[in-house]
C-alpha cells in the first residue's frame, strides 16, 4: 500500500466516522418526529438499499448479489449488526444524547477492533496487541470517558 492510498483510506474512514453521529442525530430525530424508532429505521434501510442497488448497477455488480454456499454463514451477519446499531442508536440517542450514545459506541468499537485485529478474526489482517497498543487504546478510552463527562 502506498502512502497516498493510506492517506486516502484514512480520510474516507475519518469522513465515515464523522457521519456516524450525524446518522444518529438525523435518524433519532426522524424516529422522534414519527413517534417510532422502528419506522425511522425502516426508512433508513429502504433508502440505503436503493443507494446500494444504484451503486451495484453503476459498477455492474448486481449479478454478484447472491447467497452462496461457498461463503461461510458468519460473513452474512453484518446486516444483523448494522440493524442492531441503527435501531439502538435511533431509539437511545434522543433519550441519552447523541454524544453519550456515540461515545459508548466508540468504546465498543475500540475493544472489538482490537480483538479482531489481535486474533485475525474473520480473515482480517493480524495486528497483535502489545503494550504500546494497549496503552494507546486505554488512552483513547480515557479520552472518550473525559469527553462524555458534562459539567
Amino acid at each position: 500500500m502506498t502512502s497516498g492510498q493510506a492517506t486516502s483510506f484514512a480520510l474516507i474512514m475519518f469522513l465515515t466516522g464523522v457521519g456516524i453521529p450525524i446518522l444518529a442525530a438525523l435518524n433519532g430525530g426522524l424516529g422522534a418526529r414519527l413517534g417510532s424508532p422502528m419506522a425511522a429505521s425502516v426508512i433508513l434501510f429502504g433508502l440505503a438499499l436503493l443507494i446500494a442497488l444504484a451503486g451495484a448497477a453503476a459498477t455492474e455488480s448486481l449479478g454478484d448479489v447472491r447467497l452462496s454456499s461457498g461463503v461461510p454463514p458468519q460473513f452474512y451477519f453484518g446486516g444483523l449488526f448494522v440493524a442492531f446499531y441503527v435501531i439502538a442508536v435511533t431509539f437511545i440517542a434522543p433519550r441519552f444524547g447523541v454524544g453519550n450514545a456515540i461515545f459508548f459506541v466508540l468504546v465498543g468499537q475500540l475493544v472489538s477492533a482490537a480483538a479482531i485485529d489481535h486474533f485475525g478474526l474473520f480473515g482480517s489482517l493480524r495486528f497483535p496487541i502489545d503494550a504500546r497498543r494497549t496503552a494507546g487504546i486505554a488512552l483513547m478510552i480515557a479520552g472518550v470517558w473525559l469527553a462524555r463527562r458534562t459539567g
